[in-house]
């Protein structure tokens, strides 16, 4: 009977794939348990970021709604959509959660049009450590 050949490449490709898995999991955790938490999830990002002086507003409720409907339409969003919205910003952390860098994303580039938000402050980094602060109870620890 042969040995089986296992080479170099081939556990590289395991370990890879083995990785991507585990992301692809990770990330569809957290957009469903942010989709079924949209109300909660809303308040607190939208707080936080008028709490760290990000976001200077005249109306809590509509920036809250506008948070809402983004955490709840996530889990169905094509894949290609979410990673147009991340590119731009996707090297600002080395391992980022997908969730903190696609609502920053929406923030830097969608919520700023919203009528009811008077300006955004503060760099792409710190938006997304004001987002990070909230999402991060949803990730597993490493």
């Amino acid at each position: 009977m042969a040995k089986a050949h296992i080479s170099a490449t081939n556990a590289t490709d395991k370990t890879i794939r083995a990785i991507d898995r585990k992301r692809e999991r990770e990330r569809r955790f957290i957009l469903n348990k942010a989709r079924d938490n949209a109300d909660e999830f809303a308040a607190r990002v939208t707080q936080r970021l008028i709490d760290r002086e990000v976001l200077e507003i005249t109306s809590v409720q509509a920036v809250r709604d506008a948070f809402t409907e983004q955490l709840r339409q996530l889990p169905t969003m094509e894949e290609f959509d979410i990673q147009l919205k991340v590119a731009p910003i996707r090297t600002l952390i080395p391992d980022p959660n997908i969730l903190s860098l696609y609502l920053t994303g929406y923030v830097i580039e969608d919520l700023i049009n919203n009528p009811a938000v008077e300006d955004v402050f503060g760099e792409d980094i710190d938006i997304y450590r004001a987002i990070d602060s909230i999402f991060k109870v949803l990730r597993p620890q490493q």
